[in-house]
């Protein structure tokens, strides 16, 4: 995984609550053997809708999805993650996630940034007036910036989690860190 500390650029404003993992990548695309190619499967089926926010040129390369409430909610799907990802988002703003979802994310480099209603729905209102809205989640400092609005707000993210992302580790990342005392270990064994 590669770390992340400072994402900035545009958003995607995705105002849609409980959208789960189906429709974030439908269950056809779980049948890939490799872990690529996923992107073409993010939100497939809303997709086929011409006015889907997705399709929607002003938002091309946009770097954050923002969502609604409980994003992420159904199956545990890593597959899910890769999407997002491997679409071209580094983050994925909402007022809350699926606890599953929510650790794919962090153990994929996807970073789950939690904020208030009250607070998204400000920033959809600045995507809304300008789709060049330029977003900046600082995950060293925690923090939220659209500086167009005059906005700044904190978001929650454990230590541990946190480290993880501005190192880039993922769960076997983690565990090579301890490469020499496993070594040490296997040899005594």
């Amino acid at each position: 995984m590669r770390a992340v500390d400072v994402i900035q650029g545009t958003a995607l404003p995705l105002k849609r609550s409980d959208v789960d993992t189906d429709q974030i990548i439908p269950a056809e695309w779980l049948k890939r053997v490799e872990r690529t190619g996923f992107e073409h499967g993010l939100f497939a089926s809303w997709r086929d809708d011409r006015d889907f926010v997705l399709n929607d040129e002003r938002y091309a390369g946009a770097r954050v999805i923002v969502a609604g409430p409980a994003f992420g909610v159904g199956s545990s799907r890593e597959h899910a993650v890769w999407a997002i990802q491997q679409y071209g988002f580094d983050a994925v703003i909402a007022p809350s996630f699926s606890d599953i979802f929510r650790t794919n994310c962090t153990k994929n480099g996807l970073v789950p940034v939690t904020l208030p209603q009250r607070v998204v729905e400000r920033i959809w209102a600045a995507i809304d007036d300008d789709p060049a809205t330029e977003l900046v989640v600082d995950v060293e400092r925690l923090l939220v910036d659209v500086p167009s609005i005059g906005l700044v707000e904190g978001f929650p993210l454990d230590r541990a989690t946190q480290r993880r992302f501005l190192d880039g580790l993922d769960d076997i990342g983690l565990t090579l860190r301890h490469e020499d005392d496993i070594a040490r270990f296997e040899a005594t064994r």
